[in-house]
């Protein structure tokens, strides 16, 4: 075996989506030595079960850890329980309320149950941070916060942010990092993925292994996913999300919502398929070989028949296309992406910004004459206001018909 070529093919995989590797050079040298000793690497992903299900943005990690798994490599899916009661601030402007322990155990067992639809059970180490975190005694917190200094913390963004516009920062906020440091100590991991907003305690787990006389971890960060508004973190709050319990005509039509451009974001970071296939797929739709919504499809079934079954994907692709027949929609309806400043717009407001119709009044008398349609049914309330990151079809008269995308 051409142990550099091998090596080189496995980077490769590794970099689909990935958005930085600290350091790069680091990691191949880690994959060489393993293919020349035989043994794999040890890859650890830690997540906090603060709600019980999981959605697409959270499965980009998981479906990076798959990728390691199938190249042969040890995954460790470490759930912390134990940080879950302590809260991570990241992407917070306040303290986040902590998890009770109770709270903490009934979401990780959904985790649990949800993960081996991406991840192979048999080769999954499934870890809980609390076997060796609860064992810590407070002259073990003493010494593992001893490695740390305020300063160093308060270079992590949000709590500079909150430091710099005197928002409170509680103590126990300085021990997470710490802690999710320590996770990759007690495991030995030789890579940890997380996002892009996990970078402060990605990199302090690799200076708690130097410390530790141990080779530091390989650090890979995975961009943050988009909601269905293409714009905005995927989000429950949002409404922007397809949580992998949805049900499959959910899954599928909320899939299918997605805009032709955000498509191939989707395909990169959660599709199984290569980066040959996604390669061909976007030249024959760019050469009009394959049209988008059949490339769309083809995305959506592989999404829902993974988180379903063949059968159920089977299904809720023929009644996506019944729906789609009856609302009279075209393959290539126009797309238009609204921006708005605050959480919600008046449909009124949308007819005359998108161009529609030419002012507020004239929408207003649109829709007490019935021709204005919003996703297939008549809209009657001439008040009616549409979230941000939701997407929909507006229809106008008989011509008037488009894909609106609020961000």
């Amino acid at each position: 075996m051409d142990i550099e070529k091998e090596a080189q093919k496995q980077m490769e995989v590794i970099k689909r989506g990935s958005a930085e590797i600290i350091d790069e050079k680091e990691l191949k040298e880690k994959i060489m030595d393993s293919l020349k000793s035989g043994e794999p690497l040890r890859i650890k992903a830690g997540f906090d079960p603060t709600a019980p299900d999981l959605h697409l943005g959270h499965t980009v990690l998981i479906q990076k850890l798959k990728q390691f798994q199938d190249l042969g490599h040890e995954v460790y899916f470490l759930i912390g329980d134990f940080t879950g009661m302590i809260g991570d601030p990241t992407g917070k402007n306040e303290t986040r309320k902590a998890l009770t322990k109770e709270e903490v155990e009934r979401n990780a067992e959904t985790y649990k149950n949800q993960i081996f639809k991406i991840l192979d059970k048999e080769k999954t180490n499934v870890v809980y941070n609390s076997q060796w975190c609860s064992k810590l005694s407070a002259s073990d917190l003493i010494k593992l916060a001893a490695n740390m200094t305020v300063a160093r913390m308060l270079e992590r963004d949000d709590f500079s942010k909150r430091f710099h516009t005197n928002k409170p920062i509680s103590i126990h906020e300085f021990l997470y990092p710490l802690i999710q440091g320590y996770d990759s100590v007690a495991l030995k991991a030789d890579v940890e993925l997380g996002g892009t907003d996990q970078k402060f305690n990605l990199l302090v787990g690799r200076e708690l292994q130097k410390r530790d006389g141990q080779r530091p971890q390989s650090v890979l960060m995975m961009p943050i996913l988009e909601g269905l508004d293409g714009v905005n973190k995927m989000s429950k709050s949002l409404g922007n999300y397809v949580g992998i319990t949805d049900k499959p005509n959910d899954m599928y039509g909320k899939l299918m919502s997605i805009s032709d451009e955000l498509m191939w974001r989707y395909y990169e970071l959660l599709s199984d398929c290569s980066i040959e296939e996604i390669k061909q797929r976007k030249s024959d739709v760019e050469n009009s070989k394959l049209h988008p919504k059949k490339a769309k499809e083809m995305l959506a079934y592989e999404i829902t028949k993974r988180f379903h079954s063949k059968e159920a994907a089977d299904s809720a692709a023929k009644y996506f296309e019944e729906m789609f027949k009856k609302k009279d929609i075209p393959d290539d309806i126009q797309e238009i992406r609204l921006k708005t400043d605050s959480d919600s717009i008046w449909i009124c407001q949308i007819l005359k910004d998108i161009g529609f119709l030419k002012s507020t009044s004239e929408a207003r008398r649109m829709i007490k004459s019935k021709a204005v349609s919003l996703d297939s049914s008549k809209v009657e309330d001439e008040s009616l206001k549409l979230h941000k990151g939701s997407s929909h079809i507006v229809k106008v008269g008989k011509k008037k018909i488009a894909k609106i995308i609020l961000v």
